[in-house]
């Protein structure tokens, strides 16, 4: 949910929701070993849920400089 809030504040991250038993090819792709799993520009792979600070340090890393 997190992720989806910060795509209505900001342009500049778009944020998906997908149901793995209907797209059991994203499941894959993904390598879905659990719920929720979030993918941070293909590179950045977070399973379960994580707090506030913890997903934004991991959105820094892709941050210039």
């Amino acid at each position: 949910m997190l992720a989806n809030q910060l795509a209505v504040e900001s342009a500049l991250i778009t944020s998906e929701m997908v149901e793995v038993i209907e797209f059991p090819h994203l499941a894959n792709k993904y390598e879905v070993m659990g719920v929720p799993r979030t993918v941070i520009d293909e590179t950045i792979h977070i399973e379960g849920a994580v707090p506030e600070l913890m997903l934004m340090a991991e959105f820094a890393k892709l941050l210039p400089g």
